[in-house]
């Protein structure tokens, strides 16, 4: 294909697909994003999936920096918190009150089980039992 058939291809496609930055249904049941990708039948390739990935992190680390506490813990206390961002956001994880409290206080047993009390503990099921006890020792499990 020449730049010019591409060209042309590129800005046909984006008029009859349309963009979405958001996955909808299109006119034959496809889960599709972006310029038509159908994401039912293709999927997402590893190079996508990888993009995807980094950029959550970095976004989840923007986020977490805005928890004054974040900076004064150690970095694998931190990774749990950087965690918890990218696994809920920002807003919920804001509402961990006591957690935050307890952290602030270098109370990490406190700050531990108050994660474990909380509805996404439930939710997330062993990634909460894990994330606590790194909170609660300072230490990933095998270490």
């Amino acid at each position: 294909m020449t730049p010019e058939q591409e060209q042309i291809l590129r800005e046909r496609l984006i008029r009859t697909e349309g963009r979405r930055n958001r996955p909808y249904v299109d006119t034959v049941g496809k889960v599709t994003i972006g310029i038509g990708h159908n994401l039912t039948d293709k999927g997402l390739n590893d190079t996508i999936v990888e993009i995807l990935f980094h950029q959550d992190i970095l976004e989840a680390e923007i986020d977490v920096n805005k928890i004054p506490v974040y900076a004064k813990l150690d970095p694998i206390r931190q990774t749990v918190l950087l965690d918890m961002v990218f696994n809920m956001g920002l807003d919920r994880l804001i509402e961990f009150r006591r957690t935050i409290l307890y952290l602030e206080r270098g109370d990490f047993d406190g700050a531990a089980d108050e994660m474990l009390l909380s509805t996404w503990a439930k939710q997330v099921g062993h990634r909460a039992i894990e994330l606590a006890t790194i909170i609660r020792t300072g230490r990933i499990s095998g270490e």
